[in-house]
């Protein structure tokens, strides 16, 4: 008996019983369907932080106080823009950070991070204006009540009208919108685009005080110099307040720390999906035993008529692979369409190494968890088979 006539026993097989058949394959099915979606939100998880990590430029550096300081003061912030002491260091914008209410023809909007600072921010955050204008030094040394605002606070008050030019309420008094920001992409837990950036004379006036800076943000000259800067920074700093009461927080080195958790994290969802492929093989092990019990009688006849062991091994390896191999197929096209829809503010990006993977391991399945009912089918003399009542 050659191979097609072997697998189309085994087809025959398959539908004899087409509803145990189809429940074997739906252990299978979501075992695939499991593992590659799991693996597609880790990836989709990793590469929107990763985004956002990028989008603040492998070359800045952010200073922040920790609960052993004070904070900073303008004159820190200084002190560290300086050519002779910090070569490396391109600009250095300090920041206050504010929750407001935004307040424009009797709509309400309130943003968790209304930001004051100086016009080098735009650059070293990479947040350019799309539309309108950045505020100017000349601004900030006025203390002018202007301010730049993000996408979403541009939907959510002004609709589909251009803002630009239109005073808003902020903390009582009024800021004129002087431009709006590019669209920025969001890791689905925090709206990126939810923001405002002001002159940092403005913001202190109106809403923060003139209490210590909320971080420090500083650009290097290139991705190359930031160990260089860093280091820089941190000699300065340390002539102005003890070690601990700061802390440089890299994005070259948070990238590479998130790139690296990214991967355990995705790693663990995998493993945990592959159970339930676990859970699918042993399904089929138990259907193919029963199917091989049932048909004790048809395999004792075809072995009396002259079948040897290989072509009823052959058979019954082949049925549980085809079972596995389908199921499988169905999973990879379930996945495909459960990728298309966000899961827990996650786009799923799938990971064609998990599918080809997950294939495989649904061919191993069906060979592995299928050869001991086939050996079990081929193991059986014809006397006893015929005599099996």
């Amino acid at each position: 008996m050659n191979l097609p006539e072997i697998v189309r026993f085994a087809l025959r097989g398959i539908g004899a019983d087409k509803l145990r058949s189809a429940l074997t394959m739906l252990g299978i099915l979501i075992g695939v369907s499991a593992v590659i979606l799991l693996v597609a939100v880790g990836n989709g998880s990793a590469r929107a932080v990763t985004e956002r990590i990028e989008a603040l430029g492998t070359n800045t550096l952010t200073i922040m106080g920790t609960s052993r300081g004070s904070g900073f003061d303008d004159e820190v912030a200084e002190a560290l823009d300086d050519p002779v002491l910090a070569p490396d260091v391109e600009s250095v914008s300090p920041v206050v950070s504010t929750s407001a209410t935004l307040t424009y023809e009797g709509a309400d909007h309130a943003i968790g991070s209304f930001v004051g600072t100086t016009p080098g921010w735009f650059t070293a955050s990479d947040f350019p204006v799309a539309t309108g204008a950045a505020f100017t030094a000349d601004d900030e040394a006025q203390a002018r009540r202007v301010v730049v605002i993000g996408r979403t606070v541009a939907e959510e008050l002004f609709g589909g009208v251009d803002p630009v030019g239109a005073q808003v309420t902020v903390g009582g008094a009024l800021f004129t919108v002087a431009g709006v920001l590019a669209e920025k992409s969001s890791s689905g837990f925090q709206d990126a685009n939810d923001t405002a950036v002001a002159p940092i004379s403005a913001v202190r006036q109106v809403l923060a005080g003139y209490g210590p800076l909320s971080s420090i943000l500083v650009e290097s000259r290139s991705p190359e110099t930031v160990a260089a800067a860093q280091s820089q920074i941190a000699t300065i700093l340390n002539r102005r307040m003890d070690s601990g009461a700061y802390r440089i927080q890299n994005a070259s080195q948070l990238l590479e720390t998130q790139t690296e958790t990214a991967g355990t994290f995705t790693t663990l969802l995998g493993a945990v999906a592959a159970i339930s492929l676990l859970v699918g093989g042993i399904g089929i092990t138990n259907i193919m035993l029963v199917t091989v019990t049932e048909r004790t009688r048809e395999i004792g006849i075809r072995k009396a008529l002259g079948a040897p062991r290989r072509v009823i091994l052959g058979q019954f390896l082949v049925e549980a692979t085809l079972l596995s191999v389908i199921g499988g197929g169905l999973g990879v096209a379930a996945a495909v369409i459960g990728s298309r829809f966000e899961i827990a503010g996650v786009r799923p990006v799938i990971v064609p190494s998990s599918v080809a993977l997950a294939l495989g391991v649904s061919v191993l399945i069906g060979l592995f968890f299928g050869g001991l009912p086939a050996a079990r089918a081929a193991r059986l003399r014809p006397i006893d088979a015929l005599r099996y009542e």
